[in-house]
């Protein structure tokens, strides 16, 4: 098949290629892929992919990601991002925060961009213990599939009413916003982040 030249085109793409789509996105969830995670909601408003099974793998992904971040950095420590000075900046910073307010960081760290990579090396390099983290994660991990998978979905229905055949580039560009918006507005929760 050729490469698809419009939106259409591309959800009708990811309802043929449904099974590599799922294993793309469950690779995009372990990194917390906010965008693609949206998207993957918005696709699945049209039929293009399952809601339903959009939410188990992009949970285990989520999950699965987080809890090998997490025994990483309690395997290696910090050491090994001190090459990465941001990376490595970060992950002090969550680790102070994690010994303190473990509960609101776990459920809350995959939105803010900033501290999405680097949270679950941090909460394996802090005091947390190996069940609590689990634990946490695992209600985590299904809270952020849900709400990010129910946004896009959510958007996907809206935009669907509002655009016809002729108005397919609208729809485009409502989902570009819809995206930058997303991507703005974690920018913003990074900063504040930074500054607790």
């Amino acid at each position: 098949m050729i490469f698809p030249t419009d939106l259409a085109s591309f959800l009708e793409l990811l309802r043929l290629q449904g099974d590599a789509a799922y294993g793309l996105i469950f690779a995009f969830a372990a990194s917390h892929s906010l965008l693609l995670t949206l998207f993957a909601g918005y696709a699945s408003s049209s039929g293009s992919l399952n809601l339903g099974t959009l939410i188990v793998v992009v949970w285990t992904g989520s999950f699965l990601g987080d809890t090998i971040r997490f025994w990483i950095g309690r395997r290696f420590g910090n050491q090994w991002l001190s090459p990465f000075p941001r990376f490595h900046r970060t992950s002090q910073l969550v680790v102070q925060l994690v010994n303190r307010y473990y509960v609101w960081l776990i459920l809350f760290h995959r939105y803010p961009h900033g501290i999405r990579g680097v949270a679950g090396f941090a909460y394996g390099m802090s005091r947390l213990p190996w069940p609590t983290f689990l634990a946490f994660n695992f209600v985590a991990a299904g809270l952020w599939s849900g709400v990010i998978l129910s946004a896009g979905h959510a958007f996907g229905q809206i935009s669907e009413k509002l655009m016809s055949d002729a108005f397919s580039g609208f729809g485009l560009l409502m989902l570009i916003f819809f995206l930058v918006l997303s991507w703005i507005l974690s920018r913003k929760l990074e900063r504040v982040a930074e500054r607790s």
